[in-house]
């Protein structure tokens, strides 16, 4: 009975290491607890944080000093949320353009627009066995 008590308080004390700190809500020790939060950023936080709730990550980074978007991330991975959310970044990374696909994809509208240019071409051109339709 006794390891299955220490098991219910082991687990719920691993449980409340994982959990979400709010940062508007969070104590300074509690901001503490998140991993890369030390005593200084957390009174910075809470300093600012009298001037009136965080709105969101943006307000967070510029009225706290020293936490710029890496930083932000790192908090957040480790649990820190500003109203629940989570900061996953500002500028999401652009996907990577091909300039060897991009080539390609423009000599083939090229390639196409020439074809086209011909068959229009051959289509405007009267053959010498056309004749007019007659009419009845």
């Amino acid at each position: 009975m006794l390891k299955k008590i220490l098991a219910v308080l082991a687990l719920t004390w691993a449980a409340s290491c994982f959990a979400a700190v709010d940062v508007n809500k969070a104590t300074v020790a509690e901001l503490d607890s998140v991993k890369g939060i030390g005593p200084a950023t957390s009174r910075a936080i809470v300093a600012e944080r009298k001037k009136g709730n965080f709105a969101n990550w943006k307000d967070f980074i510029e009225r706290v000093k020293g936490v710029r978007e890496a930083t932000a991330i790192k908090y957040s991975k480790a649990g820190l949320t500003i109203n629940g959310a989570l900061f996953t970044g500002f500028n999401p990374p652009a996907a990577k353009a091909d300039p060897q696909a991009e080539a390609r994809a423009a000599a083939e509208t090229a390639e196409g627009d020439k074809v086209l240019q011909q068959t229009l071409k051959v289509m405007a051109t009267p053959t010498p066995d056309s004749k007019p339709a007659a009419r009845k």
